[in-house]
C-alpha cells in the first residue's frame, strides 16, 4: 500500500512539536531529555479542556498540531486514535473507588474510561463527523493503526489523522507496564499524490523475522523506542526527518514485520 504524510505532530521528552522532534531526529540538534509542558490542547472549549484527562490532552495536542501543518480541515479527515493501554490514569482512579466501603465512582471518570476517549474530545472540539476509529494492539498498536489507515485511505480515498499516544501508569499498574515517558505523535495521511505532501510510505507486511527492527541511534530515544508503544514511530519519524529514501522495519505482531519505504516528495 502507498501513502502520503501531509502533516505531523509530536510530544514527548526533549521532542515538543514536530519543528523540534525533526531537528532531533535528523541530527541537527542534540537530544536533550526534557519533560515537555504540559500540553495546552488550546482546540478543546474551556470547559472540555477542564474535564478531559492527561492521555486525551496529549492526544488533542498533536493531532491538532498534524491537521494544522497538513492545512486541513477536520471536517475531511477520518481518525485512527491508537493507545497500547488507553487511559491507566483513570482506571487507576476507578479501581481504587471500587475498592473503598461505598464503591462510589465519578461519572465523569466513568465518561473517561472507554477506549474511544481521546476521539470523542476531538469530534466535540473539532465538530468533525467523519468516521472513526479507536484501536488497541499492545506494543503493536502504532503498526495497527498504521495499517488501518493505510486501508481506510486506500478504499474511502479520504484523507486519515492517526494518532497514536501512550502515557506512564501510576502505581501500582507501572510494575506491570513499566513505560518509561509518555509519547504521542500523529500523522495526516492520504492515499493521494498533491503537491503539499511530505513524503511518500511504501507499506509490506513481511513474514521474514531475521532481520531487527530499525532502531534510534540515541541511547535516550532508543530507550524511549523500545519502552512506550507510542514511540515505536520514532524510526518513522527519523526516517522523515532526515529527508532521504529510507527502508525501516517496525516489529507488528509476533510473526510479521511492517516494511516501509520513505521517499521524500518535497525538497
Amino acid at each position: 500500500m502507498r501513502l502520503y504524510v501531509n502533516g505531523i505532530g509530536t510530544l514527548g521528552p526533549g521532542l515538543s512539536g514536530w519543528t523540534e522532534s525533526r531537528a532531533v531526529l535528523a541530527g541537527e540538534r542534540e537530544y536533550c531529555n526534557v519533560t515537555p509542558i504540559e500540553p495546552s490542547a488550546s482546540v478543546l472549549p474551556p470547559n472540555e479542556r477542564r474535564r478531559s484527562s492527561d492521555i486525551v490532552r496529549w492526544a488533542v495536542q498533536v493531532a491538532h498540531e498534524a491537521m494544522q501543518q497538513a492545512g486541513a480541515d477536520a471536517d475531511e479527515l477520518a481518525t485512527v486514535f491508537v493507545s497500547s493501554g488507553g487511559d491507566t490514569g483513570v482506571l487507576d482512579r476507578l479501581c481504587t473507588g471500587l475498592a473503598t466501603p461505598q464503591r462510589v465512582i465519578s461519572p465523569t471518570l466513568f465518561h473517561h474510561s472507554v477506549h474511544n476517549a481521546a476521539a470523542g474530545y476531538w469530534s466535540i472540539a473539532t465538530g468533525s463527523k467523519q468516521s472513526s476509529t479507536a484501536l488497541c494492539c499492545y506494543d503493536s498498536s502504532f503498526c495497527a493503526g498504521l495499517l488501518e489507515a493505510a486501508v481506510f485511505a486506500s478504499l474511502e480515498k479520504k484523507f486519515v489523522l492517526l494518532v497514536a499516544y501512550d502515557l506512564p501508569p501510576p502505581h501500582p499498574l507501572h510494575a506491570a507496564l513499566p513505560l518509561p515517558a509518555g509519547f504521542a505523535a500523529a500523522f495526516v495521511l492520504t492515499a493521494s499524490p498533491a503537491q503539499q505532501n511530505i513524503v511518500q510510505l511504501d507499506l509490506d507486511l513481511s513474514q521474514d523475522l531475521t532481520g531487527e527492527a530499525t532502531n534510534i541511534g540515541d541511547a535516550q530515544l532508543e530507550a524511549l523506542r523500545s519502552g512506550n508503544p507510542a514511540a515505536r514511530s520514532l524510526p518513522l519519524l527519523a526516517a522523515i526527518a532526515r529527508h532521504h529514501t529510507e527502508l525501516i522495519l517496525l516489529e507488528y505482531l509476533e510473526d510479521q514485520h511492517l516494511l516501509i519505504t520513505v521517499t521524500p516528495c518535497q525538497s
